[in-house]
């Protein structure tokens, strides 16, 4: 969809979504002031839609952008449910953060939480994070077979006493097997909902979001009760 088609969808009552964009610094996360955002069409990252503000909360006014019909995430094998759209975010003293592929759905508010890195902690001249299709619409190689039943006699498995829900979990960036790839402390809090953003649609009927959210919280803490 070139702008051209995405105004004229706009103006004949196309739906829309709204998009939430919380700025902050990765040092202390401290709020930025006065970042000045860039809100683009995927297909012409070129041609700016929205350009927002920062308040003194870091946050940016929720703007409303244009997204398919409804119907395409409540029935499965559809065309994108999702559009896709650009944000750049500029602030004096900071490099600036470009996310490619932030998803917005119709009917329902993206939350976009952007941290900038000060300018002289900063490695290159600019951060470029890039969403992936959303694990419902692309095509992913399929889950790691694993028995039902895990065998208890190797080395460094401990059955916690009591099930304990941490603050913190370890996300391997990998294959179990791949001793190189990174390990990345997350907050559970941050998992769950990284996890549910990227597996289920907002659009959803609440208690099919309550469903698939309890069995994630189920499968993680089953990982960290038998440390797995």
């Amino acid at each position: 969809m070139d702008v051209k088609t995405f105004r004229n969808a706009q103006m004949e009552g196309e739906q829309t979504g709204g998009l939430q964009i919380n700025v902050t610094s990765n040092i202390g996360l401290i709020p930025i002031q006065n970042a000045v955002i860039s809100i683009a069409y995927t297909g012409t990252p070129e041609t700016t839609l929205e350009t927002l503000q920062t308040d003194i909360s870091g946050q940016a006014e929720e703007v409303q952008l244009s997204a398919p019909p409804l119907s395409y995430s409540l029935t499965p094998e559809s065309p994108m449910p999702y559009s896709e759209y650009n944000v750049t975010v500029e602030a004096p003293g900071y490099e600036p953060v470009i996310v490619s592929g932030v998803e917005v759905l119709p009917d329902v508010t993206a939350v976009q939480n952007i941290q900038m890195i000060p300018t002289e902690t900063a490695q290159e001249s600019e951060e470029v994070i890039i969403i992936p299709d959303h694990t419902l619409y692309g095509e992913y190689p399929p889950k790691i077979p694993e028995d039902e039943i895990k065998p208890m006699d190797e080395t460094g498995e401990i059955v916690l006493s009591r099930v304990v829900v941490p603050e913190f979990v370890v996300v391997h960036d990998g294959v179990p097997s791949d001793s190189s790839a990174p390990n990345y402390y997350v907050r559970y809090k941050d998992y769950i909902k990284n996890v549910a953003s990227s597996e289920i649609y907002a659009t959803w009927p609440e208690s099919a979001i309550y469903a698939n959210i309890l069995a994630i919280l189920s499968f993680t803490l089953n990982r960290v009760y038998t440390e797995w």
